[in-house]
């Protein structure tokens, strides 16, 4: 089997999250996450005894599980890679992760992983940046260099978006997967401060395809005023996109929900919508 495309550069990964404490980190959306993901657990009727954080840059996640009285013992995995899990099949509870997995080569892999490390009944439960996160600078990128350099480069990851990530937990095993997506607008007073915010959240480049030299000014220059132009609200403060995609499913157990069998309904949906039924054959009047 070919192994997975290498899509962003780990070390460099690892590398970014070291400077963005050394700054003094932006924890702003970590934080939201964090919140949102108390909210969704306290939904759950259950405790869980051995809980995973896996890859979540800080410790947001942890301090909220903590707090919730859900988790008995939480584990912060950010020292090893999460494409290659060190946990026995069937040996946790509960596998979290928020902003994180967006930056795994092979989530597929990953998430397969997750499933098997999961006791029968066990919960995974993860947020990603969207496939619209950063739409703004994105475009805004593409048309400078377009102008400027004549042909563009990768500057900002490909995030996946929700109908691929819901079709990789089916794929996974999960069962009951469920996703949906959070929509957040920040703005900023110019986009020089949205990169610096995103330099303090270890979120910038890191795609194994970058560009290698650095960036020209003209092309700074221009990415801005295209920013500007095409994304500022009256008051000259400019709009940056943050998608959320939230996943979940269950490691299988016999006790959870079962779908129908086919042919197995007890009324025809006719008979529930109240109208008539009409054969593949038959025109309607």
């Amino acid at each position: 089997m070919d192994p997975s495309p290498v899509i962003f550069d780990r070390r460099l990964l690892r590398e970014r999250h070291a400077r963005a404490q050394a700054l003094g980190p932006s924890t702003f959306l970590l934080d939201r996450v964090a919140d949102d993901m108390a909210d969704r657990l306290g939904a759950v009727l259950r405790r869980f005894d051995r809980a995973l954080d896996l890859g979540t840059p800080g410790d947001a996640v942890r301090r909220v599980l903590a707090a919730s009285g859900k988790v008995e013992r939480i584990i912060g995995a950010v020292a090893f890679d999460e494409e290659a899990l060190p946990f026995r099949d069937g040996s946790l509870d509960l596998v979290v992760s928020a902003l994180a997995l967006q930056f795994v080569n092979d989530l597929p892999g990953t998430l397969v992983q997750v499933r098997r490390a999961l006791k029968p009944d066990g919960l995974f439960l993860a947020a990603l940046a969207g496939g619209d996160t950063l739409t703004e600078l994105r475009q805004s990128f593409a048309a400078a260099e377009a102008e400027i350099e004549d042909g563009v480069s990768p500057r900002v990851a490909p995030f996946a978006d929700l109908r691929d990530l819901g079709a990789l937990l089916q794929r996974a095993g999960f069962a009951l997967p469920v996703t949906d997506v959070d929509r957040l607008t920040v703005r900023y007073a110019t986009p020089l401060a949205l990169m610096h915010d995103l330099r303090r959240m270890g979120a910038t480049n890191v795609l194994a395809e970058r560009r290698r030299r650095p960036l020209r000014r003209a092309t700074l220059a221009r990415m801005l005023e295209i920013y500007g132009a095409r994304f500022a609200d009256a008051d000259g403060r400019i709009r940056a996109t943050f998608e959320i995609v939230w996943l979940s499913g269950w490691a299988p157990h016999a006790s959870q929900q079962q779908p129908l069998k086919p042919g197995s309904a007890q009324r025809r949906l006719a008979d529930v919508l109240n109208t008539k039924e009409i054969s593949s054959g038959e025109k309607a009047g």
